[in-house]
């Protein structure tokens, strides 16, 4: 009988202290951890997020860019982080593509995270150095096929978005272009605008400002509809690709031990800055939908994306060792 009252205050204590913990977050800063370089898009779409967030939490929310590996190292430094909240993962469509792609991987994307919010969705963009001699998606595809293995193009590494948005290009095409990965995304463009590399599939936030100075020349964007941030350039489906569809998405995930009331938290502030005014219009500007949805909502999204992904890299032969 001693026994059991003394379990049940220590279970009381533990409880009673988790409710503390939680109703006195955030205690200090919280880190967003982005596994691709500044500039590149995941980061401009974490930045204005994480600003605004930092307003309802009442901390500072600090970015913490860990480039490299397909951001692999950044999804590991989040699995593996006390799950309190305080180290949150701002991931892209690469985290799905990725639980296939990797042969051998230190974590796994459904079962070391818990979503937080989907906050994003953007297109890709296709774009080509000024200097190729091609004006369209199918001029291109005409150029690369009457080259095979001559072409090559760039990303932010081995099984990202913009790695898999160029590699479904050459899958539904019958192209052999060469993938050069780096660690991220302004060098993957700026080898492109001085000619290193043929080819490059931004995301739009990062590749509008190349494009509008002329350093580079868009084909396509990856969406389903043309975006309304370039409003003159096709689909590459409606410019010759039939069923040619990829979108970079973002999501705030953290470690999945991470209690209730603070993923909670972390999605009431997250939903409201992606509703503020001031957030929409710049992600207007960069030609980003603001999403955002529950916690739920979120790993639902997370499960069929990397189901779905799962297919794609099989189809295309894609293994990462």
């Amino acid at each position: 009988m001693k026994n059991r009252w003394r379990i049940a205050v220590l279970v009381s204590c533990v409880f009673s202290a988790g409710s503390a913990w939680t109703q006195g977050y955030p205690a200090k800063p919280v880190r967003i951890v982005i596994g691709f370089s500044p500039g590149s898009t995941t980061d401009l779409i974490g930045r204005v997020v994480g600003s605004k967030m930092a307003e309802g939490l009442g901390q500072p929310v600090v970015v913490d860019n860990r480039p490299g590996a397909g951001a692999n190292i950044a999804a590991e430094i989040v699995a593996k982080a006390p799950a309190d909240g305080y180290t949150v993962l701002f991931a892209n469509a690469g985290l799905a593509t990725g639980a296939t792609a990797y042969v051998k991987l230190n974590f796994n994307a459904l079962r070391d995270f818990t979503p937080v919010s989907h906050v994003s969705a953007t297109p890709h963009i296709l774009v080509v150095h000024p200097s190729l001699p091609v004006r369209s998606v199918k001029e291109l595809i005409a150029f690369a096929r009457a080259r095979p293995g001559a072409l090559n193009f760039s990303s932010t590494g081995h099984g990202n978005s913009d790695h898999l948005a160029a590699e479904l290009l050459n899958n539904l095409t019958g192209l052999k272009m060469v993938h050069v990965a780096y660690k991220g995304g302004p060098q993957a463009l700026a080898d492109v605008a001085s000619g290193q590399v043929a080819l490059y599939f931004p995301g739009l936030p990062s590749g509008l400002p190349f494009i509008k100075s002329g350093r580079v020349r868009p084909l396509g964007v990856t969406g389903a509809k043309r975006a309304t941030a370039a409003p003159d350039v096709p689909t590459i489906a409606e410019a010759g690709v039939p069923g040619y569809e990829h979108i970079l998405w973002g999501m705030l995930v953290v470690a999945a031990a991470t209690p209730k009331d603070i993923v909670d938290r972390l999605n009431r502030e997250t939903v409201k800055a992606l509703a503020a005014a001031d957030v929409r219009e710049r992600f207007a500007g960069m030609g980003v939908d603001p999403t955002g949805s529950t916690p739920a909502e979120a790993r639902t999204y997370l499960v069929s994306e990397t189901e779905k992904y799962a297919k794609v890299v099989k189809a295309i032969g894609l293994r990462i060792e």
